[in-house]
């Protein structure tokens, strides 16, 4: 069942799917709803997340789920995956430049054909559909690794490697667009 804000102000004009809100608790600190009756505790305290913290979830939960179905039909429907990001803002401009972000994946036992198959699937789903990705993008770069995918098994297409971290899936934001791999869609 559907949750509105409690009745301390007025619903505003544009309530409505995909509305979430947040209420102040004290100092810094609120509780983020949605509609689903899901409640985040938003701070820099003990037992909260900050914005910059959220900002990076929002990106890999997207990423992961924008991955999910086309990753299931190459690792099997019950294929484990833990995504993480990275970064923290500059405190000179206030703001994030970068976020690394970094995908473990089962890889053990695959060819380095399967793995580099691997690889631009997650880059294809993420560009064509991580709708937070696509509305961050354009002032924000955003980077993706699918560790384990070592240098020599990526090919050109699927972007530049990093032996220590794994394979770059490729560019994002204004550097995918000016490539011409911006995502589609």
């Amino acid at each position: 069942m559907p949750t509105v804000p409690v009745d301390t102000f007025d619903l505003p004009e544009d309530f409505g799917p995909g509305s979430v809100w947040a209420d102040r608790t004290g100092a810094r600190t609120l509780v983020g709803r949605n509609q689903r009756g899901v409640e985040i505790r938003i701070g820099h305290g003990e037992g909260e997340i900050n914005p910059g913290e959220l900002l990076k979830l929002a990106l890999i939960g997207c990423a992961g789920m924008s991955s999910d179905v086309n990753l299931a039909r190459r690792l099997g429907e019950d294929f484990p995956m833990r995504l993480w990001a990275h970064g923290t803002s500059d405190p000179a401009d206030n703001r994030y430049h970068r976020v690394e972000e970094q995908v473990q994946l089962p890889l053990e036992g695959l060819s380095p054909e399967q793995i580099a198959t691997v690889v631009k699937v997650f880059s294809r789903a993420v560009a064509a559909g991580c709708t937070v990705e696509r509305s961050v993008v354009p002032g924000l770069e955003v980077a993706h690794r699918v560790l384990g995918a070592e240098t020599d098994q990526v090919d050109a297409e699927a972007g530049p490697a990093d032996a220590e971290t794994g394979s770059e899936v490729g560019p994002t934001g204004a550097d995918a667009r000016a490539e011409g791999e911006g995502g589609q869609g």
